[in-house]
């Protein structure tokens, strides 16, 4: 798992006459929030530097958005069967609405699509759980049945009393397709998932159907499962793969539509190289193609724009096997890119001193390469929540020969900041002045770094030991990729090195960003789960598991506490060097963990730490941050990108603009880029 996620960001808001919440934060003419509803809020990112490239790379560009939106819909089908109806006829509802628009059902209705355009579904992006609606069955109906027929997602014949009859359940029932993902320990969890990875196949079965095509003497796999669909079909296990004659195919082959007009107009012939491999794959589903087009990717490295585009994260398969659709157009900001050059450029020195025992480290550490990025577009599962960091590929054995590309996403990470300051979080929950004023001077700086350390050498340290199946780890094999990134980054940021090579001011700046990791992962992160809840997804897991181990160990030095001042919880650091000791600690055991394929200690430490909730202090902390009127999770709507041509049609120009709204973009999208059926099969 190579996403890198911000561990929270709020603003402050403003209640309007209307009570719809809406944020001011305005910098530069650009507004950068959009709008606020249920947990999640809104914002706008900038393209610096897009108005100074040439026009062919801003042709190259605007293609490659183009291919990355057209994917949009697979997304949708991915992360459930009806997915695509329910948003096809709540858009229809939303669009030909004549009724009293300040109706409850109708207002409620109306934050429920948005709800489903953010998640790309009926199912919570980050904590996987199915969004209870506010509007009753009664509205539905009514509504469905008063529309033209013509306008409403009807299959095969169907009627609109029938389409009722068929999404109701998967709507208003608490008890069907409860989880998107379930993760929970000693459950199928295929029959439990509502993901679209699996039909009429059971857990056992889909880790018997892999593992019987793994050969462990084969030193460069494939990455089985990743772009299909298992199936059983008259009693037989059976894969749908995703390629522009497969399933998906009707989007797939508008993608490759796009990017044969990116290949056109390529920067290099490397580009254009990986261009036509991602073609190639997209053509035949071959996975061994894939990886082909996997290390081309990797090894281009002059390209000034750069992208991804396709099946590529598996977080979504509670398997941990099956890819999302994901799309990210990008080019390189050449002035922050100098800070991750100088990591890249010393990560054998900084595998070589890891606290990991040397049976488990690269000898020799390959192609590392590492840049600040602008992003151009998001789409898939980078939109609208997106990471704020990427490493890819996936593949071990790929890092392990050809290496990797390791990418922070600098304008993004430039929304999240400018939003976010001064909205009272930090006031709320920090200890004291002295923790405060550490966040005020160096967080910025240690985030950025902490992200540039997990992304440039987390991911790409250590190894697996001969024989050992990258899968081993099963369910748990995405909590301790992302503990072991984190670990990497948070024990080097305190060290002199950095200091050395002129990256941190001195013996402080670190400080802030262990005082605000274990705030977030012992605290904090607990706003984004509904009260009696577990910890479900990967990133709060890990950081759950690392805060809570590290508290517990250090317990008998008090080395981070919790304490009550005023009736209020808080985190106390009292030695953070022992702290940085604890973190090498763990670090060295999650290595040895994924080197050896150690299944039952993953499950352990998993299940131990970072799985279970404190219902006392979840309470308090919701309670608290009630109070601030924060959004705990953001996201973001996409600039607009247009063409502008002379009296021949030649392309002159391509302009950027910020100006769409959130639930305008989402129709737009809607209308422009959805080819696949309502039901793919």
């Amino acid at each position: 798992m190579k996403k890198y996620m911000l561990l929270l960001a709020a603003t402050t808001i403003f209640i309007s006459c209307g009570g719809v919440k809406n944020t001011i934060v305005k910098t530069e003419n650009i507004n950068y929030t959009v709008e606020q509803f249920a947990d999640l809020q809104i914002l706008r990112y900038r393209v610096p530097g897009f108005d100074d490239l040439s026009l062919k790379q801003k042709e190259l560009i605007y293609f490659l958005t183009q291919a990355a939106l057209e994917g949009r819909d697979i997304l949708f089908d991915q992360n459930g069967k009806y997915n695509l109806t329910i948003r096809r006829t709540l858009e229809a509802i939303y669009l030909q609405y004549k009724g009293d628009k300040t109706d409850p059902d109708y207002l409620n209705l109306e934050v429920y699509l948005k709800r489903v355009w953010f998640s790309n579904g009926i199912h919570h992006h980050y904590g996987s759980e199915k969004f209870i609606p506010g509007f009753t069955p009664e509205f539905l109906k009514h509504e469905i049945l008063n529309l033209d027929a013509a306008k409403l997602p009807l299959f095969n014949g169907q009627t609109p009393v029938q389409l009722c009859n068929e999404i109701f359940p998967i709507i208003f029932d608490s008890t069907i397709m409860p989880k998107r993902v379930n993760q929970a320990d000693g459950q199928d969890l295929i029959l439990t998932s509502a993901c679209n990875y699996y039909d009429g196949v059971t857990q056992q079965e889909a880790e018997a159907f892999y593992n019987s095509m793994k050969d462990s003497t084969n030193e460069t796999p494939v990455s089985y499962g990743l772009n299909s669909r298992l199936v059983k079909e008259n009693g037989k296990l059976v894969e749908k793969v995703w390629t522009v004659d497969g399933l998906y195919g009707e989007a797939i082959q508008k993608i490759v539509l796009w990017l044969k007009k990116a290949e056109s107009v390529a920067e290099n012939n490397a580009q254009k190289e990986v261009i036509a491999k991602l073609i190639e794959y997209y053509e035949t589903g071959d996975l061994k193609t894939f990886d082909e087009y996997s290390i081309l990717w990797v090894k281009d490295l002059d390209s000034r724009i750069d992208f991804v585009n396709g099946f590529t994260e598996t977080y979504g398969d509670p398997l941990g096997m099956k890819a999302s659709w994901e799309s990210l157009v990008n080019f390189k900001d050449m002035e922050a890119t100098l800070r991750t050059e100088i990591i890249s450029g010393n990560a054998q020195w900084f595998e070589d001193h890891s606290p990991v025992d040397k049976q488990y480290k690269k000898e020799k550490v390959k192609g590392v390469s590492a840049k600040v990025i602008t992003a151009a577009i998001l789409a898939g599962d980078l939109y609208p929540a997106t990471a704020i960091g990427i490493n890819l590929p996936n593949s071990n054995w790929i890092r392990d020969h050809h290496g990797s590309k390791s990418v922070t996403i600098g304008n993004i990470t430039d929304a999240y900041n400018k939003a976010a300051h001064g909205n009272g979080f930090n006031e709320e929950f920090a200890y004291s002045d002295v923790e405060k004023g550490l966040i005020d001077k160096y967080a910025d700086l240690t985030g950025n770094l902490h992200t540039d350390l997990h992304e440039c050498l987390g991911h790409g340290s250590g190894k697996l030991l001969p024989g050992v199946d990258p899968d081993a780890l099963k369910a748990y094999g995405s909590t301790i990729e992302e503990a072991r990134a984190d670990l990497f980054g948070l024990y080097y940021i305190a060290d002199h090195k950095l200091q050395e090579l002129g990256l941190t001011p001195n013996d402080d700046a670190y400080k802030a960003e262990y005082y605000t990791y274990l705030m977030n992962g012992l605290m904090t992160q607990l706003v984004r789960i509904e009260k009696g809840n577990s910890v479900e997804e990967s990133h709060m897991r890990n950081r759950q598991l690392i805060a809570r181990w590290v508290f517990q160990q250090g317990m008998p030095d008090k080395v981070v506490e919790l304490v009550k001042k005023d009736g209020k919880t808080y985190v106390v650091v009292n030695d953070y060097q022992k702290l940085r000791i604890l973190f090498g600690e763990l670090l060295a055991e999650i290595q040895r963990i994924k080197s050896t394929g150690d299944f039952e200690a993953a499950r352990s430490l998993v299940e131990g730490y970072a799985v279970k909730v404190d219902p006392v202090l979840h309470a308090e902390v919701l309670e608290r941050y009630k109070k601030l009127n924060l959004a705990p999770y953001k996201g973001f709507v996409n600039p607009v990108y247009e063409l502008v041509t002379d009296k021949d049609g030649e392309i002159t120009d391509v302009k950027v603009s910020y100006n769409e709204g959130y639930a305008e973009q989402m129709l737009r999208y809607s209308k422009e880029y959805s080819s696949l059926p309502t039901i793919n099969n």
